[in-house]
Parts: structure tokens; sequence; C-alpha cells
């Protein structure tokens, strides 16, 4: 064990500590002041295949163990549960399981259940995560017409086509979803339907900026710590409100709120691991938009339509969770916590099912 771990060990055995409310600041102010240096930001090596993924380690650890046994802390699940009736991407096959019966061993006592994926994309559906390879970007538009041409798709890192997907039919031989390590570390959440939207859910087309995500951050008492390298970044928006399973409208895939271009650029700076939020696209989508009858929000970079998407992935190695449940979290205040998101290791996938968590206290 080097002294790095060992420095973090430390410091997670006495954030293992009861630690009684009115403490609880200053024992997260103390831990953040003593890792601050202990989080690793870019430029990372060439080749790489983790992005911001490279930041989790001991510092991270430390940052999120301090969470656990605060006082009054709780454990707040933020997916949502996964069926044939929930709200389906317009990107992805509709998601079908199919139940099979009850059925037993001849000879034995035992009675079991199972069931399968019968069509769809299990990782483009639900709370899910993005792979780095998820987007990859052109030199220029493609018109539509004739093959598209996907031999001149540059991703992360500069990788190219023949390096990341180099058949139709292929997985993604590099900055697949099993490079993406387990994010374990601490969370920042930003209350965006509280302060932008007064308590109602952000409107379809809303761009959430870099200067809100400052306001945010101090008019939740986080001027003091701000956004730290290596930190989850969970944005409720309040459009979460209207997941409905089983759905009985189309609304909630159709549009949305989401990250102004500025404050993925921002978020890059911060060099946070992941951001999710409880919306379908993570970037903002207009009313009539994906329909062609309206164009994407003001600001938005041109020929980029999804350009949070194009920047977190191919860019700078961030992250996305889509559909994430914060509505519980932000009820309860939980300004800052320990997240854990284990993506499912599943070789050469742009994408996966996620059960991400939150164990942080209430905040006031």
């Amino acid at each position: 064990m080097n002294s790095l771990h060992k420095t973090a060990l430390g410091f997670a055995i006495v954030a293992l500590l009861p630690v009684a409310a009115g403490a609880q600041s200053e024992a997260e102010r103390n831990v953040v002041e003593q890792t601050r240096d202990q989080v690793p930001t870019p430029p990372w090596p060439a080749g790489d295949q983790r992005g911001m993924g490279n930041t989790m380690g001991a510092g991270t650890w430390a940052r999120c163990a301090q969470h656990l046994t605060a006082e009054g802390a709780q454990s707040y699940e933020l997916s949502h549960e996964r069926s044939n009736t929930m709200p389906m991407s317009p990107f992805g096959a509709p998601l079908e399981y199919a139940y099979r019966p009850t059925v037993g061993i001849p000879g034995t006592r035992h009675a079991f259940n199972g069931e399968h994926v019968l069509s769809g994309e299990p990782g483009a559906q639900g709370t899910q995560m993005d792979a780095i390879g998820h987007f990859a970007v052109l030199p220029e538009p493609w018109n539509g017409e004739g093959e598209f041409p996907a031999g001149q798709a540059e991703y992360y890192g500069g990788q190219t086509q023949d390096q990341v997907k180099p058949s139709p039919d292929a997985p993604l031989q590099m900055l697949g979803i099993e490079q993406a390590p387990p994010i374990v570390t601490s969370a920042v959440l930003l209350d965006a339907k509280a302060h932008l939207g007064n308590g109602e859910p952000l409107e379809p087309g809303r761009t959430i900026t870099r200067a809100d995500i400052d306001a945010m951050i101090e008019a939740q008492g986080l001027g003091w710590r701000g956004i730290l390298p290596g930190d989850v970044v969970y944005v409720y928006t309040g459009w979460g409100d209207n997941w409905q399973d089983p759905v009985n409208e189309s609304k909630y895939y159709t549009m949305g709120p989401g990250l102004a271009y500025d404050a993925a650029q921002y978020l890059e700076e911060k060099s946070i691991v992941l951001v999710a939020l409880d919306n379908p696209f993570t970037d903002p989508v207009n009313e009539g938009q994906l329909m062609g009858a309206a164009p994407p929000p003001e600001g938005t970079p041109e020929s980029l339509p999804f350009a949070v998407h194009h920047h977190n992935l191919a860019k700078a190695g961030i992250h996305n969770i889509q559909n994430a449940k914060l509505d519980e979290l932000a009820g309860d205040r939980v300004w800052t916590s320990c997240t854990m998101i284990l993506p499912l290791r599943s070789r050469g996938a742009s994408g996966s099912p996620v059960r991400p968590v939150a164990i942080g206290a209430p905040h006031g």
C-alpha cells in the first residue's frame, strides 16, 4: 500500500466515526482540504480510455467516506424502476422483457422463475449511463444523402473509427462501458427546480448555464467548496416529475431542459467524472425540435444539436447519466453526499443500465 492510499485510509477511518449533525459541515471541510491534492487532473496519457474516470481513487474515496456515518445519513435510490411500461427513448430500440413461467427440476422440490430481454437496448433505456465511445464527431455536417460517412468519425482522444468500431457489427474496440471505473466519490446536487424554476419544473429548452451553476452553488451554501475534481454533479430540473410508469402520454421523451454548452465546458474545467440530470437527453431540447419543427436552444453550436453529449463524451471524457431520479435527494436538501455508480461491464457496449445511489444527511 503506497503512502497516498495509507493517508486516504486514515482519512476514511476517521470519517467513518459517528459525526454529530452540528460537526458534519466542519468534518466535510476538513476532508475536502486534506484531499485537495490527492485527486489527479488532466491531461491524461495518450491512448487514454477512462477520461475523467482517472480522477477516481484515494482522494475521492476519502471525500465519499465521511458522508457515510454522518448523523441522519440516509440512502437514496437515484434510478427509476425498469419495466415494459416505462417511458422509452426514441433513440434506442424499445425494451421488452419476457417473463417465463415458473418451472422446476424433475426429481427435486425446486421451483424457480426467470425472464429474458425479448428486444430492445438495455443500455439505452431507463436510468442509463453513456460510455465515452457512445459519441463521436464528423469533420463536417452530413447532409443525409448516401451512405453515412462513419469512417470519418473521430472519438475521444482523437481515436478513429477504425480503432473504435472497425466494422458495422463490431462492438466498441476502445472506449466501451467496460472501461469506466467504479465511480465512488463525493457528489454535489444542484436544485435548479428550486433556484431557477421557483419551485416549478424548468420548461423545455431551458438552458442551465455556467452562471446558473455558480449561483446555485452560492445559494445552497457550497461556495466554500464549489465543484471539485472527481465530483459527480447531479442537477435536479424537475423534468423528471413527468416520468410516469405506466406511461400514458409522450411528453417526457419529446423535449426538456438541460445543460447549456458553456456549462459543459465549465464542468470540464472542474474535472468532474460524471453529470446526471433528471431529464432524457442531458442536453436541452425545445418543444418540436426532435420533429424538425423547432431549432435547438439559443447558444447551441452550429450542427451540434446535442452539443453537451458531444463535448462530454467526444472531447472531455465525462460520463452522462440520463433519467436520474433526484426528487427525494432534492426534497431532503442533500446538497453533498457519497455516491456510488457501477455500470455493467458489458464489453464493447456504448452504455449500461445503472443504479446510482447516494448516501448523505439532509441539510437543515
